[in-house]
């Protein structure tokens, strides 16, 4: 089974965490795009919608929805988003696609997070994946210095814009033996928005999917 077509079971298994009434948070990505394109099929289900970037914006109105603010709906019943690498206990690096803080937003009001992902993604301790940090342009060397004291080796994502505005720097070499005390002393470092670390608000439900099928971690 290729990648694209376990992308396309776990977000069909996504379907079944939405129910009547619901008020929907959409994440970013591959895996996210493929359950958007589902979701005119249960379009009586959902109450409102809202949107972590422009792009999944753009594409749940070319599928005939209309996109509320979070100020507009409220907390989300339900999130769903994929990851970059996820553990067990649903901890996840994220931001791959650049729109970690809305993302975190999002996750932060839902009163539940599904994460949508295929097995490559299942680990057993983040940091392979190059952390994702949204940063101030102003602030974008002073903390690659901090970052390098914390023995990370920071990389600009040269060309790209956040949709806030911001710069993402990637830490690579990182290793998060502990994602919840990371994700804090990163949070620490002025000049950074967001840190791609979700542990301290994780997943309550992963889905992942492999040649087997959907294998659901967590309730």
């Amino acid at each position: 089974m290729d990648q694209a077509h376990k992308k396309r079971i776990a977000a069909k298994a996504a379907l079944d965490f939405i129910d009547h009434g619901t008020v929907l948070g959409m994440g970013t990505g591959s895996t996210v795009n493929f359950l958007i394109e589902l979701l005119p099929s249960i379009r009586e289900r959902i109450d409102k919608v809202t949107s972590s970037s422009k792009a999944t914006t753009a594409l749940l109105e070319e599928n005939g929805f209309e996109v509320a603010t979070l100020n507009a709906c409220g907390d989300p019943d339900l999130y769903i988003d994929g990851a970059d690498e996820a553990t067990k206990r649903g901890h996840l690096i994220k931001g791959g696609g650049g729109a970690l803080t809305r993302e975190k937003v999002l996750a932060g009001a839902a009163r539940k997070f599904v994460c949508i992902i295929d097995d490559s993604k299942l680990v057993g301790m983040l940091g392979e994946f190059p952390l994702p940090i949204e940063v101030l342009p102003m602030a974008q060397a002073f903390v690659a210095r901090q970052i390098i004291k914390m023995g990370g080796r920071p990389v600009w994502r040269e060309g790209f814009v956040t949709d806030n505005g911001n710069h993402i720097i990637d830490i690579h070499d990182l290793a998060i033996s502990n994602p919840l005390e990371m994700e804090t002393r990163i949070n620490q470092v002025p000049g950074i928005l967001t840190v791609g670390i979700f542990a301290h608000r994780a997943a309550d439900v992963l889905l992942v999917a492999s040649d087997q099928g959907v294998r659901q971690i967590g309730a």
